[in-house]
C-alpha cells in the first residue's frame, strides 16, 4: 500500500517550495503513518557536530539512549547506511551506536530504517515501523519512490507559490470541494488526525461556498466552522483557470466568543431595560432626564418620551429636595456613586417611596461628569411594612399581656416588658428556658400539639399555669400560640400569655355562689318531701316502738313462757334492722344535704339513679306514678360530683312526677328513667313522662332562670341543673316525646 495521495502531494509540494525542514519531515510522516501497515514513522537528521541523528519537526520522539549522552555516537549507523541505502530494525539495534539503544527503550524492531535526504547537503534518517506480520519488501520499493519524487521534486513547476508559505492553515480545493493539497500550518492544526477528519475543520456547507465561489468569481469571507470548542473563520478565493479554490482559515475561538457574548450581553441588557419593573435612566449632571426605561410608565405613570429633558427634581417631595440634591451631587462628584431613599410624585399625585443608586459617567481625560445612570426601585410596599413592623414592635412593648418570641426549636429570644414583670426578671438578667416556665405536660403540649395546630391552622390556644424561674406563685394563664415565617423562610412562634388570674377567682367565686344555690334548692326539695321523708323515717320508728313493747311482755313471761327468749331475741333483731334503715335514711339525707367544694369522681350512673328515685319514691307513689328504671349494670362510668348528679335526676324525676299527676289526676301513669352508652364516647340518661307536654316556646324557654309553670315554683330547677351538667362537660336539653309527655336527656361524657 502507498500512503494517501494528498497527505503524499501535500509533502511533495511543501519539499518543493522550501518550507522548513521541521514541517517537511512531520508531512513526510504523517504521509506514511496513513498507510494501515505503518505503525509509526520518524525522520531523523545527522547532526555533523555531534556525530548523531536527532528528531526534526514536531511529532513524537523516541526515547533517549542508555550510556552517557556525552559519548553518544551514531558513526557506525552513518557508515553502514551510506553503503546500503537502508537497513532493517532489527540490524540497527545490533549496532553499537546510540541509536541501537534508544529503538530497544522504544520496543521498536519490526520495519526499516532509510537514508533519506530531505533537504540538500543534509543527511538523514527515515525509520518506518510496520505491524507484526507485514512483509517488509514493499518498504523498499516506498524508499525508490521517495528517492525519485526528491530527484525529481526541484524541476517541478510550483502549483501554488503561496501556499506553502502562508502562515494560515490554508488548503487547495477542486471544483467538487475535494482536498488537493495542505500546507504546513493547516498539517500542524491537524496533528496526528487522519485526513478523513479534515471535513470537520471545514464549513458544513463547503461544496456549496467552493461552488458559488467559482461561479460568482469572487473571495467569500468570514464563514464560521465549529470544530469541537474551536471556531475557525474561512475565506475561500477562486482560481477560475483552475477550477480550484483556495481555503485560508483563522484561529477565531476568542474573538467569535466575546462577539458573542457582547452580542447577548446587549440582548439581556436591552430585554431587561424593556420588561425590568425597576426605573433605569440616564441625567445629565444636573439632573434631567436623557432617557428612561419603558417602566416609568407602571411606576410614575409618564411615557419615556414625556420624560427626556424634564428635570427629576421637579418630581420630588418638597421635604427632600433641597437636601437630597446637594447631598447627591457632593457625592457622585467624589466617589462616584451614590444610593438614595426619597419620596416622588407620581402623575396622579400621591408619592411613592423610591430608592435610588446612581453612578456617574466621567470624561475620560479631564475626569469630569458628563453624564449619571440611575436605577430607581419602587419600595413602597417596604417603606409601610416596616413602618408597620415598628408600630406592632411599641405595640408589642407596651401590651399588659406577657408576649413571649420563640425560635424553631422552642428557645426563648424575646420577651417583652411585660412578660419580665409577670416572671419577675431584670432586664440585665438573661432569658429563661422554656422549660422553667412551665410543667413537663404542658411543655410536650405546647411542642406536639401546639406546633402542630399552629403551623396548619396558624394559631393555638390553651390554657396553663407559667412558673417564674426564680420561684414564687404560679400564674394562670390562656395561652395563644402563632406561627410566623422570617424574610428568610426561618419558621418562628409568638406565645402570648394573658393573665387569668382575676378570672380564675371569678370562676371560683361563681362555683361557690353556683353550689350555695344548688344547696338551698336541695333545702327546698326536701322541704318539699317533707311528707315522704317524715314517712320514711315514722315507719321504722313504729316499728322499733311495737317489737321493743312486745320483747318487754315477753320479758315479763320468761318464768312461765318457754319461747319468751326466744321472741326477745327476734324482737331484737327486728328493732335493729329497721333502726338500720332510719339511719340510712338519715344518712342519704344528710349525704344530699352536704354543703362544700365540689368532689369530682368516677360514678356508677345506675347506682347514682337508685338513689335519686328511693328519695322521690314516696312522693311517686302518694300521686299513683310507678318509676318504671331501665338502668344496666355494666355502663361505662363517668366523671361527676355524685351529690350534685344526685340533684340534678332528683330534680327531673320530679318534674316528671308532676308533669303526670297533672295530666292523670287520681288515675295511675309512669315515669321511664332509662341510662345507655351512646355513640362517640357518651353516656346518656333519658326521664320520660306521660304530662300534657311543652309548645316549641316553653322548650325554648324552660332552661332560662325563674321561668316556672308551676304557680309554686321557683323557676331555678332546670337553668342550674344545666349549668350543673355542662360544668361536667355535658349537656342537658329537653324534646317531645313521641306519644306525648316530655323527655329531658341528660348527655355526659365517658370517663
Amino acid at each position: 500500500m502507498t500512503p494517501p495521495p494528498v497527505r503524499l502531494h501535500t509533502w511533495l509540494r511543501l519539499q518543493r517550495e522550501g518550507v522548513p525542514l521541521g514541517a517537511r519531515a512531520d508531512a513526510l510522516c504523517r504521509a506514511l503513518r496513513g498507510c494501515a501497515e505503518v505503525r509509526q514513522a520518524f525522520y531523523l537528521g545527522w547532526q555533523e557536530a555531534a556525530r548523531i541523528y536527532s528528531h526534526e519537526g514536531s511529532g513524537q520522539h523516541l526515547p533517549p539512549g542508555q550510556g552517557d549522552p556525552l559519548e553518544a555516537s551514531d558513526q557506525r549507523l552513518f557508515d553502514c547506511l551510506a553503503g546500503a541505502g537502508h537497513l532493517g530494525l532489527d540490524q540497527v539495534r545490533q549496532l553499537d551506536c546510540w541509536l541501537s539503544g534508544r529503538l530497544r527503550r522504544a520496543a521498536i524492531s519490526h520495519g526499516q530504517a532509510f537514508d533519506l535526504a530531505l533537504e540538500e547537503g543534509r543527511p538523514g534518517l527515515l525509520l518506518v515501523e510496520v505491524h507484526e506480520g507485514v512483509s517488509l519488501d514493499w518498504l523498499g520499493w516506498v524508499h525508490e519512490l521517495l528517492d525519485t519524487l526528491l530527484a525529481v521534486s526541484s524541476g517541478l513547476q510550483r502549483g501554488s507559490p503561496l501556499l506553502g508559505l502562508d502562515p494560515q492553515p490554508s488548503l487547495l480545493l477542486d471544483a467538487e470541494a475535494r482536498p488537493l493539497e495542505l500546507n504546513a500550518a493547516l498539517l500542524a492544526l491537524l496533528g496526528d488526525r487522519p485526513l478523513g477528519e479534515l471535513a470537520g475543520y471545514l464549513p458544513v456547507n463547503q461544496r456549496s461556498l467552493v461552488h458559488a465561489c467559482l461561479d460568482q468569481r469572487r473571495a467569500i469571507e468570514n464563514v464560521e466552522a465549529q470544530c469541537g470548542e474551536r471556531i475557525l473563520v474561512w475565506t475561500f478565493i477562486p482560481d477560475p483557470q483552475e477550477s480550484r479554490v483556495l481555503a485560508r482559515c483563522r484561529e477565531a475561538t476568542e474573538q467569535v466568543l466575546a462577539e458573542r457574548e457582547a452580542a447577548r450581553a446587549r440582548r439581556l441588557y436591552r430585554l431587561i431595560t424593556e420588561n425590568t419593573t425597576d426605573l433605569i435612566s440616564r441625567h445629565t449632571p444636573d439632573g434631567r432626564f436623557l432617557d428612561a426605561s419603558p417602566a416609568s410608565w407602571t411606576l410614575l405613570g409618564y411615557w419615556p418620551e414625556e420624560l427626556r429633558g424634564r428635570p427629576a427634581q421637579g418630581l420630588f417631595h418638597a421635604q427632600d429636595l433641597a437636601l437630597l440634591v446637594q447631598r447627591a451631587s457632593d457625592a457622585l462628584e467624589q466617589d462616584g456613586y451614590h444610593t438614595m431613599t426619597f419620596r416622588i410624585r407620581h402623575r396622579d399625585g400621591h408619592y411613592l417611596w423610591f430608592e435610588t443608586a446612581s453612578r456617574a459617567i466621567r470624561e475620560t481625560y479631564t475626569g469630569a461628569v458628563v453624564e449619571v445612570v440611575s436605577v430607581s426601585r419602587d419600595i413602597t410596599a417596604r417603606v409601610q411594612a416596616e413602618e408597620n413592623r415598628r408600630r406592632l414592635a411599641e405595640v408589642v412593648e407596651a401590651n399588659t399581656d406577657p408576649v413571649l418570641f420563640l425560635d424553631a426549636d422552642g428557645r426563648i429570644t424575646y420577651l417583652n416588658p411585660a412578660a419580665r414583670r409577670t416572671l419577675l426578671l431584670d432586664e440585665e438578667q438573661p432569658l429563661p428556658a422554656l422549660a422553667e416556665l412551665f410543667s413537663a405536660d404542658e411543655l410536650l403540649r405546647l411542642h406536639e400539639e401546639g406546633r402542630r395546630a399552629a403551623e396548619s391552622c396558624g394559631v393555638w390556644t390553651a390554657d396553663a399555669r407559667l412558673q417564674p424561674p426564680g420561684g414564687g406563685a404560679s400564674v394562670p394563664v390562656s395561652l395563644v400560640l402563632l406561627a410566623h415565617h422570617a424574610a428568610g423562610g426561618e419558621r418562628y412562634y409568638s406565645l402570648v400569655a394573658r393573665d387569668m388570674t382575676e378570672r380564675e377567682l371569678r370562676e371560683a367565686q361563681q362555683r361557690r355562689h353556683q353550689d350555695e344555690l344548688a344547696h338551698t334548692a336541695r333545702l327546698v326539695t326536701l322541704g318539699e318531701l317533707a311528707s315522704g321523708i317524715a314517712h320514711e323515717i315514722n315507719q321504722p320508728l313504729a316499728a322499733v316502738v311495737n317489737y321493743a313493747s312486745a320483747s318487754q311482755r315477753y320479758l315479763q313471761s320468761l318464768g312461765r313462757n318457754p319461747q319468751a327468749a326466744e321472741r326477745v331475741a327476734q324482737g331484737l333483731e327486728r328493732i335493729t334492722e329497721h333502726a338500720n334503715h332510719a339511719s340510712e335514711v338519715i344518712k342519704r339525707l344528710r349525704a344530699f344535704l352536704r354543703k362544700g367544694q365540689r368532689r369530682m369522681q368516677a360514678l356508677d350512673v345506675a347506682e347514682v339513679a337508685r338513689e335519686a328515685v328511693r328519695l322521690c319514691a314516696w312522693e311517686a307513689g302518694a300521686k299513683q306514678v310507678a318509676i318504671v328504671e331501665r338502668l344496666p349494670d355494666n355502663l361505662p362510668p363517668v366523671y361527676a360530683d355524685r351529690v350534685l348528679l344526685e340533684q340534678v335526676l332528683l330534680n327531673l324525676l320530679r318534674n316528671a312526677i308532676d308533669a303526670n299527676a297533672e295530666a292523670h289526676p287520681g288515675q295511675p301513669s309512669q315515669v321511664e328513667l332509662e341510662a345507655r352508652a351512646g355513640e362517640g364516647g357518651w353516656l346518656d340518661i333519658e326521664v320520660r313522662d306521660q304530662g300534657p307536654g311543652l309548645g316549641d316556646a316553653e322548650l325554648e324557654r324552660v332552661f332560662t332562670p325563674f321561668y316556672t309553670s308551676k304557680p309554686e315554683g321557683l323557676g331555678l330547677g332546670l337553668s342550674m341543673s344545666r349549668s350543673i351538667v355542662e360544668g361536667f362537660g355535658g349537656a342537658l336539653d329537653g324534646q317531645r316525646g313521641e306519644p306525648g309527655g316530655l323527655v329531658m336527656r341528660c348527655r355526659l361524657p365517658v370517663h
